[in-house]
């Protein structure tokens, strides 16, 4: 089914990545910050979509249980990365990497057990899902930053990428010890 909606929705996100970073960079302006959230938010509503219609309209696929986690990486460590050169600081660099860190490694890992044959024993889990949640709000109000009625949209964001960052630790903790686990 590599043509089914949720496949396209997922290509749809990809495709977003260029255009975010286009429309975030030039030129660097208010409109350009809304914009590159707008896409943000856009990319990550189509990664909840995709997965929903698959399940619902019976259209999972391998290609799209493939790109869906690649898409998700992708648009994450591209934004982490916009942010963290924008702000050169340590706030910012140390969760991005430690996110950018944990999303490598428990690839690798999934990729190892699916060469094992104990995929099923790092599949994706609702921790993995909350922390998801954590890191695609995070990095839209990090995007959007401008404040709204004196509320310091910055500031949150921060204060949730510190809470994404602590969640992708646990989960990764936790798919290593299934991993472990897999073997007996």
């Amino acid at each position: 089914m590599t043509y089914s909606i949720p496949n396209l929705l997922t290509f749809l996100r990809i495709l977003i990545i260029p255009l975010l970073v286009f429309v975030y960079y030039f030129p660097p302006n208010v409109i350009g910050m809304r914009l590159a959230a707008l896409l943000f938010a856009i990319a990550a509503l189509t990664d909840w979509l995709d997965g929903y219609l698959a399940r619902k309209l019976n259209q999972t696929s391998k290609l799209g249980a493939f790109l869906d986690p690649i898409a998700d990486k992708l648009i994450v460590v591209t934004v982490l990365v916009m942010i963290a050169d924008e702000f050169g600081k340590l706030s910012i660099l140390i969760p991005a990497l430690i996110i950018i860190g944990r999303e490598i490694a428990v690839s690798g890992l999934r990729e190892w057990m699916s060469e094992l044959g104990y995929r099923g024993s790092v599949s994706v889990s609702m921790l993995g899902k909350i922390k998801t949640t954590a890191q695609m709000m995070a990095l839209l109000l990090l995007l959007y930053r401008y404040d709204i009625f004196g509320i310091p949209i910055f500031d949150i964001g921060v204060w949730l990428l510190y809470l994404a960052a602590a969640l992708t630790l646990w989960s990764m903790l936790v798919y290593f010890r299934r991993a472990i686990k897999a073997f007996g």
